[in-house]
């Protein structure tokens, strides 16, 4: 895959034949458990409203590109906080970019000083793919050190921490520092990196009382109730239910990346869904329809059947993070609608919601670390 983002890759697309790693007797537990307390017409009318409100927006992402993730500055968000507008913006599309939040100077000598790091600590570093790493597992080096304790970013964070509502007197927009690694690939470099994916758990969000009661509006035949920024409900969320490689033991209320080098659309980077609520609650409420027989009728809702007896969670596995495919979520219209990134330059930073979309590089270019804003 030579770069361009729009071939779609041979991510793992999931199908009824393709089970996962779900046992079926505790599938189907889950999900009679959540029929059973919220009833069948309540899932069905947010089945129909979810699908008829992805029409407009996949309508819009597909026509807007790039275009469809906002972009703001970060001199004005780190003194004055984010705008009404801004705020609306991005807590519609779960994500956004903030430009020179460090120097762009000081973030070019920053890739120096880790480049240096890398080279003299190459034996002890481990990465992918393996031939030619450049998704290191390096997480403490100096240089990311000081990106993650710049005061730009541990103002900017809480400034998005407060995005989020509902604080009580266990929590606190006050961010925690979450050590990532650091991703610097040789141009034109070929691998295949996560496919469409959402972190935060996966099995969990049906399973877990507390984290199903994250999402009872939308259990409840209330999508549009939904409130995604309530940190009052989502404390409690157990995300590591299933223990795994895949989940943090933390809150990420968002994820970010900080580039050291350029980056531009269509170069087979990081790709986001820039719509955050309506896509979790499609997410949710997949496994309770079945697809029609006929193909032509796939977009229909209307035409999908209630599946309470079917254990299959699609996408789901106990210990990784929730994945979608084409084939699995075909409402959220993943090849049209995963969109790449506005340019970006040394010093900006991507930043995106725990619920959002995401897909890892395939080959990245941008040279990062990842700051998450974590809540506490």
């Amino acid at each position: 895959m030579p770069g361009r983002a729009r071939q779609w890759p041979a991510w793992r697309d999931f199908t009824q034949s393709d089970k996962t790693s779900l046992d079926e007797e505790e599938a189907l537990r889950i999900k009679h458990s959540i029929i059973e307390e919220y009833g069948e017409d309540s899932l069905r009318r947010s089945w129909t409203k979810t699908c008829k409100s992805l029409e407009s927006i996949t309508a819009q992402i597909a026509s807007q590109g790039s275009a469809a993730v906002p972009v703001f500055e970060a001199s004005s968000i780190l003194e004055n906080g984010f705008s009404a507008d801004e705020a609306t913006q991005l807590t519609t599309t779960g994500c956004c970019i903030i430009r020179g939040v460090i120097d762009h100077e000081e973030a070019k000598e920053h890739y120096e000083n880790v480049k240096s790091y890398v080279a003299d600590n190459r034996s002890k570093i481990q990465g992918w793919p393996a031939a030619s790493p450049s998704m290191l597992l390096l997480y403490d080096s100096p240089t990311q050190i000081a990106l993650r304790t710049h005061p730009n970013q541990l103002l900017l964070q809480r400034r998005l921490n407060k995005l989020w509502h509902g604080y009580l007197e266990d929590t606190s927009p006050e961010p925690l520092l979450f050590s990532d690694g650091i991703r610097d690939r040789v141009p034109k470099q070929i691998f295949l990196g996560l496919g469409p994916h959402i972190d935060a758990g996966s099995l969990a969000r049906w399973a877990d009382p507390d984290y199903r009661r994250v999402y009872r509006q939308i259990f409840s035949g209330n999508p549009e109730k939904h409130d995604i920024y309530d940190i009052s409900a989502r404390r409690l969320a157990n995300q590591y239910y299933y223990p795994g490689p895949g989940h943090s033991t933390v809150l990420r209320t968002f994820q970010g990346w900080t580039a050291l080098s350029r980056h531009a659309p269509a170069e087979g980077g990081l790709l986001l869904y820039p719509n955050v609520d309506v896509v979790i609650a499609y997410l949710l409420l997949r496994p309770f329809f079945s697809p029609p027989t006929d193909s032509a009728k796939i977009m229909d809702a209307n035409e999908w059947s209630f599946a309470d007896d079917d254990p299959w969670f699609p996408g789901t596995f106990k210990e990784q993070s929730q994945y979608l495919s084409p084939a699995s979520h075909p409402h959220l219209r993943l090849q049209d609608c995963l969109t790449d990134l506005p340019a970006m330059q040394a010093g900006d930073t991507v930043w995106w919601h725990t619920d959002v979309c995401a897909q890892k590089p395939l080959s990245f270019r941008v040279l990062t670390e990842n700051p998450d804003v974590s809540c506490c």
